[in-house]
């Protein structure tokens, strides 16, 4: 067994130890996504041109996309949180590979993440959403759901330990919801002025809400989007593998140098 398997094995039991121990943040973090659906679901669908249930089809995948994208909130935190509080200095003076601390954490967060996507699911399809495609594409969909959780992460986590301070995490964390409202997680983009509607599409989050009701079968690729749009699957791949590119390597370097 390699050297990162091995400690990013005991960095992953540590975080999901850590998480136990905190049950609070683990309901809140669990619960606040089918708060969020039974919310938008029914108070914005009932104002939407879109009948009840055809919106509730069409905001289970944005909410989905959404809740993937606070992995920048909460992977931004809780490295903040190890940073200021001394834990990643003591982790350094171990001998263990240096790639070993970040990649637990977004592991740990991943296996969150597919564990909270099932109730979340269960919910949605009590409310009228349905999986209109076949087996292999809703399991296609949520791959490419998990993936993208675990891009975000690494963007958090480099984030997090940038800043080295968690009231400026969570300051900074928060900030990140702004990002869905400037993407087609809750409305559609087609009736938007011409530059938002092009800033909006090529937020990344456009491309893998758009994957994934293509994937669902809950509502057709648009016509005229921008390319990641247009070709939501490849799009999101391509987001996903820039993100994994830049940030993994940022936040395992800025693991190893400490504060140099």
């Amino acid at each position: 067994m390699s050297t990162l398997t091995y400690d990013g094995g005991a960095m992953l039991g540590r975080q999901l130890r850590r998480i136990r121990n905190n049950p609070g943040l683990l309901v809140l973090t669990q619960t606040m996504p089918i708060t969020m659906l039974l919310f938008f679901g029914y108070v914005f669908g009932s104002a939407l041109a879109m009948p009840g249930e055809q919106y509730r089809s069409f905001l289970v995948p944005g909410l989905l996309v959404a809740t993937a994208a606070n992995g920048i909130m909460t992977g931004m935190f809780q490295a903040a949180q190890d940073t200021h509080r001394g834990v990643m200095d003591r982790f350094r003076t171990l001998p263990m590979s240096r790639a070993a601390v970040p990649l637990g954490q977004a592991a740990a967060d991943l296996v969150l993440t597919a564990a909270g996507t099932v109730p979340f699911l269960l919910v949605g399809l009590a409310v009228g959403w349905r999986m209109e495609g076949s087996v292999l594409e809703a399991a296609g969909a949520v791959g490419l759901l998990l993936l993208f959780r675990f891009a975000t992460t690494w963007v958090g986590i480099f984030l997090g330990m940038l800043t080295r301070n968690e009231e400026a995490a969570g300051q900074l964390g928060g900030a990140t919801f702004m990002l869905p409202l400037l993407s087609n997680a809750y409305i559609p983009t087609e009736g938007l002025p011409g530059w938002l509607r092009t800033l909006a599409e090529w937020n990344p989050i456009s491309a893998v809400t758009t994957a994934l009701r293509d994937l669902f079968g809950n509502a057709p690729v648009p016509d005229g989007a921008a390319w990641p749009v247009a070709h939501p699957v490849a799009g999101s791949l391509a987001w996903c593998a820039v993100l994994l590119a830049v940030f993994a390597p940022l936040a395992v370097r800025r693991y190893a140098r400490g504060e140099r």
